[in-house]
């Protein structure tokens, strides 16, 4: 199959491509790639873009299935293991927009060490490793009805930049700090999340990877990477007032270095989300 024969709903918006990379943006509810844990799933962001460019490419990193947004391939095996080893060295800054449950700090890192999740041991037995996300509350928003004990509904939307990169780091640390993010099923409210899916058409989790600066080991230069919104959260971002606040795709290059984290991380997963 070729990009030509494809399903329209099978390809992958390119943000940016050139003779190395290529980032796209994938939808909520799209596995990146084949997974014991996704037995009896057809459809994956690796074959679907191997399809659609017609050659073989190679994912940098991941992002959690519920959560739409920028995803980065290399183009060449070379390249995917020089900038596989950027990822994991926390040399990639990555931004993400959140919508959440209240009105939320103006700025705060969060620095809440988690335990792995990888579901061989029980969570308790598995070893505390740090984590930190800095969080920035970019708009909020009241809504004149009663979804729980508060005769008003309040929301947030945070920009999150993860300085570490534990699995579901974003949607639990925001959770453990009393904001959890819309349609998160696992940490988040279910009265706010039917509220979102019955009266606002929103029936994911409202998580979006916006944003990916990294070292360009052809350009020698810093690659800044945007990505738009899916078209529910730019729907919902224009009913609560927030679109000035919506990304679009876009890229551009910088002398100025990746931005870098002061944290350590010993165990890199790579979803933070």
């Amino acid at each position: 199959m070729n990009s030509l024969t494809m399903p329209a709903s099978d390809r992958l918006p390119i943000v940016y491509q050139d003779d190395i990379l290529v980032a796209v943006r994938k939808p909520s509810g799209l596995l990146v790639h084949r997974s014991a844990l996704a037995r009896g799933e057809t459809r994956f962001a690796l074959q679907l873009l191997r399809d659609q460019l017609g050659r073989r490419v190679y994912p940098l990193h991941r992002l959690d299935r519920p959560t739409s947004g920028l995803l980065l391939f290399a183009l060449d095996p070379e390249v995917a293991r020089e900038l596989g080893e950027a990822f994991t060295a926390r040399q990639v800054a990555k931004r993400y927009l959140a919508v959440v449950r209240g009105v939320g700090p103006e700025q705060e890192r969060l620095d809440y060490p988690l335990r792995e999740e990888d579901g061989a041991r029980p969570k308790a037995e598995m070893p505390a490793q740090p984590a930190c996300t800095e969080i920035r509350r970019l708009d909020s928003v009241e809504l004149p009805v009663q979804v729980d004990r508060y005769p008003q509904a309040r929301y947030s939307l945070i920009e999150a930049r993860p300085l570490t990169g534990r699995r579901h780091q974003i949607r639990r640390h925001l959770s453990r700090r009393g904001y959890p993010i819309i349609g998160d099923a696992k940490h988040g409210k279910g009265l706010h999340n039917r509220f979102f899916r019955d009266r606002l058409g929103c029936e994911r989790l409202l998580l979006a990877a916006v944003g990916l600066s990294l070292w360009h080991p052809r350009r020698r230069a810093t690659l800044h990477l945007s990505g738009a919104l899916e078209p529910d959260m730019q729907q919902l971002f224009a009913h609560f007032g927030w679109a000035g606040h919506a990304p679009t795709d876009a890229h551009r290059f910088s002398d100025a270095p990746t931005p870098g984290t002061d944290f350590a991380s010993t165990h890199a997963c790579e979803d933070p989300s």
